[in-house]
């Protein structure tokens, strides 16, 4: 597989002064690198201990998707606010640059026991520790978190007690 940091564009100061922005994008426009990746993210031991893959909006669904076909594992989601229907549990988490909102419908988590997390990128890990604690109130477990990118400088896998699998470290 090409070098995925060779992939990746970083934008200076965006969507605001003082972040590094990591555009993920040429990873999925290079369909060799992204079809090895999907491989490779679909047979890690966070995926196959799992029964269903819950990604988070926007850019983990594209990641999130492949891998629930390719492992042959359902897929759900965890979108911002106002984007899903039905009842829902929701929680706020703090960004670098702000704070936001998550909700998971609440029928779609009822089947099952067993979560991977999926997402494009770990920074201070406010998303997935969103996720992972209305996993947590609902009586889920959490088999651990499958990334692309981890920023390794800002520390978001030790907010979490669950393995954290990241196929680039920057």
């Amino acid at each position: 597989m090409k070098n995925l940091e060779s992939l990746i564009k970083t934008y200076n100061d965006f969507p605001q002064k003082g972040i590094a922005f990591k555009d993920i994008l040429g990873i999925i426009q290079d369909t060799e690198v992204f079809r090895e990746l999907i491989l490779k993210m679909s047979s890690n031991k966070v995926i196959k201990s799992s029964e269903a893959i819950i990604s988070i909006e926007a850019r983990g669904f594209i990641f999130g998707s492949a891998i629930s076909l390719q492992a042959s594992k359902p897929m759900l989601v965890a979108r911002k606010p106002g984007k899903l229907p039905g009842n829902l549990i929701s929680d706020s988490y703090e960004l670098e640059y702000g704070s936001n909102s998550l909700a998971i419908q609440t029928d779609a988590i009822k089947p099952y026991k067993n979560f991977a997390i999926v997402d494009d990128l770990l920074a201070t890990g406010g998303t997935v520790k969103c996720v992972a604690e209305m996993l947590n109130d609902s009586g889920k477990e959490i088999s651990g978190l499958s990334v692309v990118i981890e920023l390794r400088e800002l520390c978001g896998r030790d907010k979490f007690n669950f393995p954290v699998e990241s196929n680039l470290v920057l």
